[in-house]
C-alpha cells in the first residue's frame, strides 16, 4: 500500500491536473442493453477530451468514441452492442425463419399431403402464427413454387429456395444457441417425415437449412436420422 503522504500527493495532483470528456449525442434508438439484459433506449455519443488545469480546460486531447450509452443504466458500450437484435426484433426474425423453413420443406414435396400440411400448421401456430390454416398454407406454397419456377433454367427451383432460406436464417444464426438451431431444423424434419421417409429433395432442403444455421453436415445428418427414429 502507498503511504498516506504519497496518497495525499496524488490526490492533490488530481485536483490540479486532469482530463475531462465532453460528450455529444449524434443519434439514438432502441437496443438490447448488455448491462440491463433487456431492450432499452440508447444514445450514440462521441466525445472530445481536454486537458484540465485547476478545473479549466486548456488543451485538446483528441476525440473518443463513438459509444452507445444506455438511457436506463447509463453504462457505455462499444457500438458493436447495436449488432445484437432487440428482443422484439429477435422474436420477429425467429418467426420469419420458421415460416420460411416450413414453406421450403412443403415446396419440395409435402404440399399435396394432408398430414404434412397439418403438421406444418401446428409448427406455425406454435411459432406465433395463430391464423395459420391448411388452405392458406397450400396457397403460399403454390405461390412459392411458381416463383421458384421463374428462376433461370440452369439454376433450377432449388436455387430459389436456397436463397430464401439463407436470407431468413443467416442473420439469425449468430444469435441462436445450439439448441435453438437444432429446434428450427427439427421442426422442418417433422414436417418432412409426416407423410413418410425423407425424399432426396427434402434432405437437400434440410441440408441447406442446417448450413444456413452454421451447422456442419455431420451434425445435420445425425439430427435427421434421430428425428426419423423418433416416434411421432
Amino acid at each position: 500500500m502507498l503511504p498516506n503522504r504519497e496518497l495525499g500527493r496524488r490526490a492533490g495532483v488530481s485536483r490540479v491536473l486532469g482530463v475531462h470528456t465532453t460528450w455529444t449525442t449524434v443519434g439514438d434508438g432502441e437496443f438490447f442493453c448488455p448491462g440491463c439484459g433487456g431492450d432499452r433506449n440508447y444514445q450514440r455519443r462521441t466525445g472530445r477530451r481536454r486537458f484540465l488545469v485547476l478545473g479549466v480546460p486548456v488543451l485538446p486531447r483528441g476525440e473518443t468514441g463513438p459509444v452507445v450509452e444506455c438511457a436506463a443504466c447509463q453504462e457505455r458500450f462499444g457500438t458493436e452492442a447495436l449488432d445484437h437484435p432487440t428482443t422484439h426484433r429477435f422474436s420477429a426474425m425467429l418467426r420469419d425463419a420458421v415460416h420460411t423453413v416450413v414453406l421450403a420443406v412443403l415446396a419440395v414435396g409435402g404440399a399435396a399431403s394432408r398430414t404434412s400440411l397439418e403438421c406444418a400448421v401446428g409448427v406455425l401456430r406454435g411459432a406465433g402464427f395463430e391464423d395459420a390454416s391448411e388452405v392458406r398454407l397450400a396457397a403460399l406454397v403454390e405461390a412459392l413454387v411458381t416463383d421458384a419456377g421463374r428462376m433461370p433454367e440452369h439454376a433450377g427451383p432449388g436455387a430459389s429456395l436456397a436463397i430464401e432460406l439463407h436470407e431468413a436464417l443467416d442473420p439469425l444464426a449468430q444469435h441462436l444457441a445450439p439448441a435453438g438451431r437444432e429446434s428450427i431444423l427439427l421442426q422442418g424434419a417433422r414436417i418432412a417425415l409426416a407423410d413418410g421417409p425423407y425424399s432426396s429433395a427434402e434432405r437437400d432442403v434440410l441440408g441447406t437449412v442446417g448450413a444456413a444455421l452454421t451447422m456442419c453436415s455431420d451434425e445435420v445428418g445425425q439430427l435427421l436420422v434421430a428425428a426419423a427414429r423418433t416416434p411421432s
